[in-house]
């Protein structure tokens, strides 16, 4: 491997640690729910892990666990409850949601200013028009690991390969604020491979395994892999196949241990923000 390793773990322990002192100094605990329906195995460890990281970082949290059997309209009505209630700064819907309920209709229920996903029209709409917002995790997340690994989106091509609303659209808003020359590609984009070497920053999140090879990285170039694919065999790996493409690329993340880390650390930060801008106070 010739690329640098981008080390996410130690980047967003970090941040973690910057989000525990903030709160240590705030004189309150910002108060983070949590909500999952169903019985997701994936979604329940995800959930724990958000939980211990919250609870290390002195946020109130909690864990509102719905069965699977809920209905789109009594969990409407909990999201309400949790929009009136002062104690909550921050309101997650864990995803996916059971295939009766409307991922849209439930999104769009949380309080933008509690929206701690970043997943609201409203702080999507604010992203896209260059005001503040709450930010999607992920792709906050990896705007972090730039800045630590001393990588500067100014003036850089950049492309994300992937066209989601949770990470390839923010991504692109993200880095396009940053003063990137940004190209979202996705999988009608006319010869993929080659709108991909074009990037001097490559961000891939298409959640297909080990898509991207080494003829689709340009010597030198960043390559930050969101992906997160479980293998028959049981391994991990992202859209990226890591190996070949360390051999060519400058700097790259590795999965796991990349961007996944930074995914609940910048949750953290989403959780503080919220509660001072709440307040009436601009973090």
């Amino acid at each position: 491997m010739t690329a640098r390793l981008i080390d996410g773990k130690a980047v967003a322990a970090s941040v973690r640690a910057e989000v525990a002192a903030r709160v240590a100094g705030l004189g309150f605990r910002p108060g983070l729910v949590v909500v999952l329906v169903g019985d997701d195995p994936a979604s329940a460890v995800y959930v724990r892990s958000k939980d211990r990281a919250a609870e290390v970082a002195g946020l109130a949290v909690r864990t509102l666990r719905l069965p699977a059997a809920t209905t789109e309209r009594a969990l409407l009505a909990e999201i309400a409850h949790l929009n009136a209630d002062p104690a909550v700064d921050g309101i997650l819907v864990q995803l996916p949601l059971p295939g009766t309920i409307r991922t849209d209709a439930v999104l769009d229920a949380i309080d933008p200013a509690r929206d701690v996903d970043g997943f609201h029209p409203v702080n999507v709409g604010l992203l896209a028009a260059g005001r503040p917002a709450l930010v999607p995790c992920t792709p906050s997340g990896v705007m972090r690991l730039l800045a630590a690994a001393d990588i500067s989106p100014r003036g850089r091509r950049a492309v994300v390969l992937g066209r989601s609303g949770i990470v390839g659209r923010p991504m692109a808003a993200l880095l396009l604020a940053a003063d990137a020359t940004v190209t979202i590609a996705h999988s009608r984009t006319h010869d993929l491979a080659a709108e991909c070497r074009r990037a001097e920053i490559l961000v891939a999140a298409v959640g297909r395994p080990e898509l991207v090879r080494a003829g689709w990285v340009a010597p030198g170039a960043t390559v930050i892999d969101v992906g997160i694919n479980r293998l028959p065999d049981g391994r991990l790996v992202g859209d990226v196949a890591f190996a070949e493409c360390a051999a060519v690329a400058g700097a790259i993340t590795p999965v796991p241990g990349g961007v996944g880390p930074m995914t609940i650390a910048c949750l953290l930060e989403n959780t503080v923000t919220a509660a001072l801008r709440r307040r009436g106070v601009a973090p």
